[in-house]
Parts: C-alpha cells; sequence; structure tokens
C-alpha cells in the first residue's frame, strides 16, 4: 500500500522549540505530530459516538416516557465519588 503524506504546518520557531522539548526518547518530530492526529482522530470519533448514543437515548426515553430527574443522577454520582474517595483513602493508609 502507498503511503501519503498530511500537509506541511507552519509554526512560530518558539512553539517548534517548545514541542520539540516534550519529544520521548527516540521520538521524532514527524512520530510526535503522527501521533497526535491519530489521538485527535480517535477523540472525534468517540465524541461522534457518545452523540449518537446520547440521541439514541433521548429518543428512547421519549418513546417509553421513561426520565430520570437530574437531581436524582447528580446525587447518585455524589454518592458514587464518595465512596470511591473513601475507598482511596482506605487503600493509601
Amino acid at each position: 500500500m502507498k503511503t501519503a503524506t498530511i500537509p506541511s504546518l507552519r509554526v512560530e520557531p518558539e512553539f517548534r522549540n517548545e514541542v520539540e522539548q516534550v519529544l520521548g526518547e527516540g521520538e521524532s518530530l514527524s512520530q510526535f505530530v503522527e501521533s497526535a492526529i491519530r489521538a485527535r482522530v480517535q477523540q472525534r470519533k468517540d465524541q461522534a459516538e457518545f452523540v449518537v448514543r446520547g440521541l439514541a437515548s433521548l429518543a428512547s426515553a421519549r418513546r417509553s416516557d421513561a426520565y430520570v430527574d437530574a437531581g436524582e443522577v447528580v446525587d447518585r454520582l455524589k454518592t458514587k465519588l464518595e465512596v470511591a474517595r473513601k475507598r482511596q483513602r482506605s487503600a493509601h493508609r
């Protein structure tokens, strides 16, 4: 399979220096850029899938008229967070 290129990117010299400072051991600037692009593409795919799931959930809730009050959801999340914090404190003792 033939490879393709991504358009070059013009940046200020200061920014390029900043990027070069965070490169991993033996990592090239090209590898870093490719990795960053791949991560951003995956993030956008995940975000699009999240929106699709959310819209499907909304449609399902409208069909069944089964909604959960936002305050109840927040209360459940607070409880889960407190349990996790207690577990974490216990593990660090």
